[in-house]
């Protein structure tokens, strides 16, 4: 099934902000909204990932899209909440946080206002889109979620922000055991 078909089946979307443009989730995707409270950050996680956050005793990752997508990263106001998304990850149902400027609304978008995502022009690399939802004279842009917070691309943002790795000099990269043996060698 196409990503457009897949977005048309979904009639209801969540719409929020997000540095001045308006992104859409597929509603049977979000299972709650949160006002923006205590982010705990964790080392060595990817930039986008602002954090860790307790829900009901669960950890549950929050991550910043508009990091995700090369802007800068969300500014905390009254209005920033978490929305709370359950996401196909490998193969596992996982719940993840995703940062909002703020939310707007709950929106039903019929067959005819959804568009295939055009091949440039926005601010979102064209295969994290579902589509391109018409409300009136603009337009929403439809989240592929899954595809957007996969491991994959968590990784490879993670990678991409960590730069090429240095080459080590004679004698660095090794472990402490190998430094040591050769001290030793007569």
């Amino acid at each position: 099934m196409s990503a457009v078909q897949d977005a048309v089946d979904q009639s209801q979307y969540l719409t929020f902000s997000l540095a001045g443009e308006e992104y859409a989730i597929g509603i049977l995707r979000v299972r709650e909204i949160l006002e923006y409270d205590t982010v705990t950050t964790v080392p060595q996680t990817p930039p986008c990932i602002r954090g860790v956050i307790n829900l009901r005793g669960s950890v549950v990752p929050v991550v910043d899209l508009a990091v995700k997508f090369g802007l800068p990263a969300t500014p905390l106001t009254k209005r920033t909440c978490i929305v709370i998304v359950e996401v196909d990850l490998d193969g596992t149902q996982t719940v993840m946080g995703v940062m909002a400027d703020a939310v707007s609304q709950v929106m039903d978008l019929a067959p005819q206002d959804i568009e295939a995502p055009p091949a440039f022009g926005t601010r979102v690399r064209v295969d994290y889109l579902r589509g391109m939802g018409k409300v009136g004279k603009r337009f929403v842009l439809l989240l592929d979620i899954d595809r957007v917070l996969s491991a994959a691309e968590l990784a490879a943002g993670a990678a991409i922000q960590a730069g090429p790795p240095e080459e080590a000099a004679p004698g660095q990269g090794q472990d402490a055991t190998a430094q040591v043996k050769e001290a030793r060698v007569p």
